[in-house]
C-alpha cells in the first residue's frame, strides 16, 4: 500500500461521547501511517436522537424543545472547552451558537404549522455530524501542528438522488465535487462529516441511519482509497454474536460476499450498503476497535486466502413460517409467481424460501408482525384452489428464527450441511425449514426462537472449536485428582501448539465445595482460587457447567472411591457427557447398573474409560480388548493387582515382622490411610470382576473366594487397635513364609480367573522361577493366557499404583477420548 494513497477511517458516535472519547480517537489518529488521512466522523454518542427530538417537540407545540437545544449546547460547550483553548475554541463555539440560532429558527417554523416535514428533519439531524468534525479537526490542528485542523462538509461533496429504497448516489456529479473541493496536493488528516449529503437541487439531506458508514465508503470510493478502516467498539467481525455465544471469535479476513451474508443474516458490524462502493473499486475494509487499537481487526476484501470453510453464524429473530400446501400445486406454472405477487403487492418482505423438488409445498419465512397479513394476501390469493380442496392449508407457524452459516469455502466442499445439521440434530434441536443458494456461501435453517440461542452455539461449536475443545469436570482433587491437574497444566500449552487440542479444565468439585470457572480454571492457581471462589458442591450444577451448548465435548473426571459419584455415570452418559476414572465401583458393582453403562454411552453417543481401574497406568483392560476384538481366546488371567500387597511380600523375608513391615509401609504412604483396605483383597477383587466382565462374565463380588489377610478379630476395631494388635498373628504369616521357603518357592497375594468363570483371591507360594517372583517392589504384573499366547503367556507388566502414575493413566484416557472424538489428532 501507497503513504501516497488515501487511508479513510471512519470513527461513530459510541467512539465521540465525550472528551476523553475524542481525545483516544485523536490519539488513534495521530499515530496513523499515511500522507493522506480521511476521517469520517458520526454525531457525539445520542445526539440525532436529541436534535430529532426537538423537532418531534416543536411539532407538538411543547416549548420545552428550547431547553433541550440548550441541554444539548451545554453539553456540547463543555466537551469544546476540555479539548479546546485560546482561539481554536471561540472559533468552535461561536460556530455553533450560529448553528443553534438556525436551528431554533426552524424549529420555530415547525411549532407555527405544527409539522416538520422531513426535509427539516434532515436538516436537523445532520447538525451532529458537522459538530463533531468541527469539533474534532479543531482538536487536531491543536494537537497534531501541520497535519490536523481540515475539516470538510460532505453536504458539498456527495449529491444523492432520494427514491422509494433510499438514497442513490449521483457519482459524477460527487467525483466532479470532490475533485474541487479536495486539493489534488492535499497532505494531512481531512475530518470529514458522515451521514449527511445533498440532493440534486443542492438541498441537504441525509444517507439514512448506518449513514456515515455508507458516508465513508463513498468518501473512499471517491478518493481512490487504499483502504477504508470503521472503527467500533468490537475487535472485528464476531464469527457469531458473543452476547449469545460466549466462544465467538474475531474472523481475522473474510470476503465482501462473506460480509454481505452476515449482515443481512443479522451481524452489526458492517451494514450489506457500505460494502456497495468499495466492491465496485476493489478497497479493502478494515474492522477495528477504538478501544483496542493496537488490535489488526477483521479484514474484509475480494478474496480471503485462507481455507476455513465457514466464517460465521448468526442468526435472525422474529421470524414467522408461512407454509402453503396442496397437490393441487404439482406442476402448475404460475403458483409462486402468485404468491409473489400477492406479498409484493401487500408489501410483505420474504426472508427465506424454502420449495420442495416435489412442488407440493412452498415454504415462506417472513417477520412475524407480518405473518397474518402475509396468510391473508395468500388465501386471497389462491381461494380458488382452497375451496376445491386442490390446496389443503396455508398455516404460520409462530415465533421462529433463522439460523445461518456462511463462508465462501462451503462451496463445492462435501459434508459441510451434513456436519451443520448433524450438530443441530446432536444438540437436540428441531429444523423446521432449509434453504440454500446455488453459490452454497450460505446455508439457513429456521428452528423455534426459543432454540436459537442453542443451535447458534451448537453449530459454532460444530465449525468453529470443531473436535478438539474438550470442556473438563474433575471430581476429587486428592492425591491423584491433583496430579493430573499438575500434569494438564504442564502439558496443555503444547497440546493446544502441537495439535490444536484445546483441554479445558472448567469446574473441579470435592465432597462439599466446588469451583466453577467461567471460561476455565487457571491451573495455576486453582487451589487459592477455591478456597477464595468454591461453592456448595451441586452435581446437577457442575455437569451443567461442564456440559454448556456452546463447547463440543465434555468429559467428566472422577478422581474419588465414591459410590455417590459412580452411581451418576449413567445418567451423565445418557446425556452426552463422557466419564473418565480410576474409580472401580461403577465397573464391578451391581452387575445390572454395570450393563446399563453401555445403553446410557449409546442413547448419549458418549464413551467411558476406566483403564485406570485395574493397574493405574498399565494397558491391562485395554489389552484385554484388544485380545478379544481381535478374535483371541482367552483362557485365563493370572496377576498381582496391588501394589501395597506387592511392596509387603516383596520386602517380607521372614527377618523382620510382618506386622513391622505394614506399619511402615503405612508409615511411607505405601498402603491406604487403613492398611485393611489393601490388606482384606477386595480393591483385588474388584479388579478381578472388572476383567472378568470384560470378557463377558458375569461375575460378582461375593461370587468367589477372596482370602483376607486382616484376622477377623481385627476387622471392627481402630487402625490405631489395628496397628498395636497385628502383631500377635506374626506367627501365622511366618509360617506360610517358612513352608514356602522349604518348597522353593515365595509367597506372592493372586488373583485367578479361568475361562469359564471360575475366580479366586489369596496368598499362593509360587516356584521362585516365575514371572511373579520377579518383579520390582511395588510392581503390578498381569498374564493371560489365551489361544495363541497358550506356551508362552502374554505379560503386562510395572508399576500399579501411585497418583503420579495413575493419574498419569487416566491423562492417556483423556487422550484418547480427543482421539475418537477428533478422528486421529495424531499422538495415540
Amino acid at each position: 500500500m501507497s503513504d501516497k494513497r488515501w487511508k479513510i477511517h471512519k470513527f461513530g458516535g459510541s467512539s465521540l461521547a465525550d472528551a476523553d472519547c475524542f481525545r483516544r480517537v485523536a490519539g488513534i489518529v495521530r499515530d496513523l501511517p499515511g500522507e493522506r488521512l480521511g476521517v469520517v466522523v458520526s454525531a457525539m454518542g445520542g445526539m440525532t436522537d436529541a436534535l430529532i427530538d426537538l423537532a418531534v417537540l416543536a411539532e407538538r407545540v411543547d416549548d420545552s424543545y428550547r431547553v433541550a437545544l440548550g441541554g444539548i449546547g451545554e453539553r456540547y460547550t463543555t466537551t469544546a472547552r476540555t479539548l479546546l483553548s485560546g482561539n481554536a475554541l471561540d472559533e468552535v463555539l461561536e460556530a455553533w451558537g450560529r448553528d443553534a440560532a438556525d436551528i431554533n429558527d426552524i424549529l420555530e417554523a415547525v411549532a407555527l404549522v405544527k409539522s416538520a416535514p422531513q426535509r427539516s428533519r434532515d436538516v436537523i439531524a445532520g447538525y451532529g455530524e458537522i459538530w463533531s468534525a468541527r469539533l474534532l479537526a479543531a482538536f487536531l490542528g491543536q494537537e497534531a501542528p501541520g497535519r490536523g485542523g481540515t475539516w470538510l462538509d460532505a453536504r458539498e461533496i456527495i449529491t444523492v438522488h432520494q427514491t422509494e429504497l433510499g438514497p442513490t448516489m449521483l457519482w459524477d456529479e460527487s467525483q466532479s465535487k470532490f475533485d474541487a473541493v479536495v486539493p489534488g496536493d492535499f497532505q494531512g488528516i481531512a475530518v470529514v462529516t458522515g451521514f449527511i449529503a445533498s440532493d440534486e437541487q443542492g438541498l441537504q439531506t441525509t444517507l439514512g441511519r448506518n449513514g456515515s458508514d455508507y458516508s465513508a465508503a463513498i468518501m473512499a470510493a471517491l478518493s481512490d482509497a487504499d483502504e477504508l478502516t470503521i472503527w467500533t467498539d468490537v475487535d472485528g467481525v464476531m464469527s457469531a454474536d458473543p452476547r449469545r455465544v460466549p466462544e465467538a471469535q474475531v474472523i481475522d479476513r473474510m470476503t465482501y460476499n462473506e460480509a454481505m451474508e452476515l449482515a443481512y443474516f443479522g451481524a452489526k458490524v458492517i451494514h450489506p450498503q457500505t460494502l456497495g462502493p468499495v466492491i465496485e473499486r476493489d478497497i479493502p475494509v478494515w474492522i477495528r476497535n477504538s478501544h483496542n487499537p493496537a488490535y489488526p481487526g477483521s479484514r474484509i476484501a475480494a478474496s480471503a486466502n485462507d481455507i476455513d470453510n465457514i466464517k460465521g453464524i448468526t442468526a435472525i429473530g422474529g421470524m414467522a413460517l408461512v407454509n402453503l400446501e396442496g397437490s393441487g400445486m404439482i406442476g402448475v406454472p404460475g403458483t409462486a409467481d402468485r404468491l409473489f405477487a400477492g406479498l409484493k403487492d401487500a408489501g410483505v418482505s420474504v426472508t427465506l424460501i424454502s420449495q420442495a423438488s416435489s412442488e407440493h409445498s412452498i415454504c415462506i419465512a417472513v417477520p412475524r408482525d407480518l405473518a397474518s397479513r402475509a396468510r391473508t394476501v395468500i388465501r386471497d390469493a389462491f381461494a380458488e384452489e382452497l375451496d376445491s380442496g386442490q390446496i389443503q392449508n396455508v398455516e404460520v407457524t409462530d415465533d421462529q428464527s433463522i439460523v445461518a452459516v456462511v463462508g465462501d469455502g462451503m462451496a463445492g466442499t462435501p459434508g459441510v450441511a451434513a456436519r451443520f445439521f448433524g450438530t443441530l440434530g446432536r444438540a437436540g434441536i428441531n429444523i423446521r425449514a432449509i434453504a440454500q443458494g446455488s453459490s452454497e456461501r450460505n446455508i439457513s435453517v429456521v428452528v423455534d426462537s426459543h432454540d436459537a440461542t442453542k443451535a447458534l452455539r451448537a453449530a459454532h461449536s460444530g465449525f468453529y472449536l470443531s473436535h478438539k475443545t474438550i470442556s473438563i469436570g474433575l471430581i476429587g482433587p486428592g492425591t491423584v485428582g491433583a496430579a493430573l491437574l499438575r500434569q494438564l497444566e504442564k502439558q496443555g500449552q503444547r497440546l493446544a501448539d502441537q495439535f490444536n487440542l484445546d483441554l479445558r479444565v472448567r469446574a473441579i468439585a470435592r465432597s462439599q465445595t466446588m469451583l466453577l470457572g467461567e471460561r476455565r480454571v487457571d491451573l495455576a492457581t486453582w487451589q487459592d482460587d477455591f478456597d477464595e471462589s468454591a461453592i456448595e458442591t451441586d452435581l446437577e450444577a457442575f455437569e451443567a457447567h461442564v456440559n454448556p451448548d456452546h463447547l463440543p465435548h465434555a468429559v467428566i473426571i472422577d478422581c474419588t472411591a465414591s459410590q455417590f459419584v459412580a452411581s451418576k455415570y449413567a445418567g451423565w452418559l445418557s446425556r452426552g457427557v463422557h466419564v473418565i476414572t480410576p474409580n472401580k465401583k461403577a465397573f464391578s458393582g451391581d452387575y445390572a447398573y454395570y450393563k446399563s453403562l453401555q445403553a446410557a454411552a449409546d442413547e448419549g453417543s458418549s464413551h467411558y474409560f476406566y483403564e485406570t481401574t485395574v493397574g493405574a497406568a498399565l494397558p491391562v483392560v485395554s489389552t484385554l480388548c484388544d485380545l478379544i476384538y481381535t478374535g483371541d481366546v482367552v483362557r485365563s488371567i493370572r496377576g498381582i493387582f496391588s501394589g501395597t500387597l506387592a511392596y509387603l511380600f516383596n520386602v517380607y523375608d521372614g527377618t523382620t515382622p510382618f506386622s513391622e513391615i505394614v506399619r511402615t509401609a503405612k508409615d511411607n504412604g505405601f498402603t491406604e490411610p487403613d492398611p485393611r483396605d489393601d490388606l482384606s483383597g477386595m480393591d483385588v477383587a474388584r479388579k478381578l470382576t472388572i476383567l472378568g466382565r470384560e470378557l463377558g462374565l458375569a461375575l460378582q463380588i461375593g461370587a468367589f473366594p477372596v482370602r483376607s489377610l486382616v484376622p477377623e478379630a481385627l476387622q471392627d476395631c481402630s487402625i490405631e487397635e489395628f496397628l498395636e494388635r497385628l502383631p500377635d498373628y506374626d506367627d501365622d504369616v511366618d509360617a506360610l513364609y517358612r513352608q514356602a521357603v522349604d518348597a522353593n518357592r515365595q509367597l506372592r497375594y493372586v488373583a485367578t480367573l479361568d475361562a469359564d468363570g471360575s475366580a479366586s483371591v489369596g496368598l499362593e507360594a509360587v516356584d521362585e522361577d516365575h514371572p511373579f517372583c520377579n518383579i520390582n517392589l511395588t510392581d503390578n504384573i498381569v498374564q493371560f493366557e489365551t489361544e495363541r499366547y497358550s506356551q508362552n503367556p502374554l505379560v503386562v507388566q510395572g508399576p500399579g499404583a501411585g497418583p503420579e502414575v495413575t493419574a498419569g493413566g487416566a491423562f492417556a484416557d483423556l487422550l484418547r477420548l480427543a482421539n475418537y472424538l477428533s478422528k486421529g489428532l495424531g499422538y495415540v
